[in-house]
């Protein structure tokens, strides 16, 4: 099986007859309002948000159950997971889709205030954490982290984007609190806090770094995945919603892997799709969640997420967010279990697709696929006007990104691309004979 993914971001809201938060168990044929927190730019939730929606297979899997309901969804769009655990804990967002983070903040939340959540399956995942990044303006002097040390940074604090700071400037022997200037702002604010240059750096979780390095906006300082810890996306759903109705969720959970599935088999067209929902680049949403994206879906809940998570729990505590949190009573993954049935085992045991350079043509719906990013450049040489987007795997961490934004470096015959000039840097340093290059030297020398 090739890059799985399934995320449920499904929330239901029961509106019986008089008020919200009632049973909708009331009487055959009373109406049930599924409502689903979501984010739409936040594309690494897609199977479990704005592709699923934009398929309807959820609509279809709670038209089948034939129990003699009438099921309306609800699908509510918020920017960060934050809002979504607000209404999860007043009881009006049955399920939603958010970052490993937030999912932390939403099982502490549900437990204070007496309506447990818990964790049914996972949507878009990169087990070395390559869906964050930190960018810095287009024209910047920074080189490295370490650049950043009395700088400005704008990050969303208790994203997934603010723990990949946190974990990166403790690793550079900046102290995360005193050493750097953080800003709390939602990711559009902190965009635009960098193109105005009232910020030195932006950490932010997909899209917001590709989106930015794509339109000419930013610059990559520091690749999420050298820090080799997994970070992901998953589904959260309310505990009593769950027990009442565990149908309509595992209704939910085998749309979510049939949009994984036909996000896999059709990656372009899914590409698209989400474009078109979100307004974001399709060559950007392609970058994150194409064949050989950034991310790779998969609905099953694998033990390296949850260790992983667990030891999220730290950095939450250290920036006193949070307390103490039990991630093995937030986890259920009864419902995705019954739901896939025998291809569960197959989905836990599924690897990402390995890094491959990639171009995407004008007017086609599928990309070519090369064998090295050297392949690819003599490729680009030749049909530069014809080309939608190039992509090239960073040659030390494999995290897929644009070409033309890429540092380049040449080593004898090889012309190896890097998302982050400090990785270039530590290629050269450990690789003598080894420099860097620019992109037009690198097209020039791939022939």
């Amino acid at each position: 099986m090739n890059r799985k993914a399934v995320a449920l971001s499904a929330a239901a809201l029961l509106l019986p007859l008089s008020a919200c938060g009632g049973s909708a168990e009331a009487g055959s044929g009373s109406t049930v309002t599924v409502t689903v927190g979501y984010q739409s730019k936040t594309i690494n939730t897609v199977t479990a948000g704005t592709l699923l929606r934009s398929l309807g297979y959820f609509e279809k899997q709670l038209n089948s159950l034939h129990d003699g309901h009438t099921y309306k969804v609800d699908w509510q769009d918020y920017a960060t997971g934050a809002p979504i655990t607000a209404q999860m804990t007043a009881g009006k967002i049955d399920i939603g889709s958010m970052g490993d983070f937030p999912l932390l903040l939403n099982a502490a939340r549900g437990k204070q205030l007496g309506r447990p959540t818990h964790l049914v399956s996972v949507t878009g995942y990169n087990l070395r954490g390559g869906l964050n990044t930190v960018v810095t303006a287009p024209d910047s002097k920074l080189a490295s982290l370490r650049d950043l040390k009395g700088k400005k940074v704008s990050t969303s604090i208790g994203s997934a984007a603010d723990g990949t700071l946190v974990r990166a400037l403790q690793r550079a022997g900046i102290d995360p609190n005193t050493g750097v200037s953080k800003l709390n702002q939602q990711p559009a604010v902190g965009a635009s806090a960098l193109s105005a240059g009232s910020v030195d750096a932006l950490s932010q979780f997909v899209a917001w770094p590709g989106l930015l390095a794509y339109q000419g906006k930013a610059k990559a300082l520091y690749d999420g995945a050298q820090l080799n810890l997994p970070t992901f996306h998953g589904v959260t759903a309310r505990e009593d919603f769950a027990k009442r109705h565990p149908a309509v969720l595992e209704a939910f959970l085998k749309a979510q892997a049939q949009a994984t599935d036909y996000l896999d088999d059709h990656p372009v067209t899914a590409a698209e799709k989400v474009a078109e929902a979100t307004g974001l680049p399709a060559e950007v949403v392609y970058l994150y969640n194409g064949a050989h994206g950034i991310a790779t879906f998969d609905p099953a809940v694998k033990p390296q997420l949850v260790s992983a998570l667990k030891q999220d729990v730290s950095v939450l505590k250290a920036a006193k967010l949070t307390g103490d949190i039990d991630v093995d009573s937030f986890i259920d993954d009864r419902y995705v279990k019954k739901a896939l049935g025998a291809s569960y085992a197959e989905r836990l045991a599924a690897t990402s697709a390995p890094a491959a350079s990639e171009v995407w043509p004008k007017g086609s719906e599928k990309t070519v696929s090369f064998k090295s990013p050297k392949e690819l450049l003599a490729y680009v040489a030749e049909h530069r006007d014809s080309l939608r987007a190039a992509y090239v795997p960073d040659a030390t961490t494999g995290t897929l990104w644009f070409a033309d934004k890429a540092a380049w470096v040449a080593d004898g015959d090889q012309l190896l691309p890097f998302v982050a000039p400090a990785t270039a840097q530590a290629y050269i340093a450990a690789h003598g004979g080894a420099g860097t290059v620019s992109y037009t030297d690198a097209l020039g020398r791939s022939s």
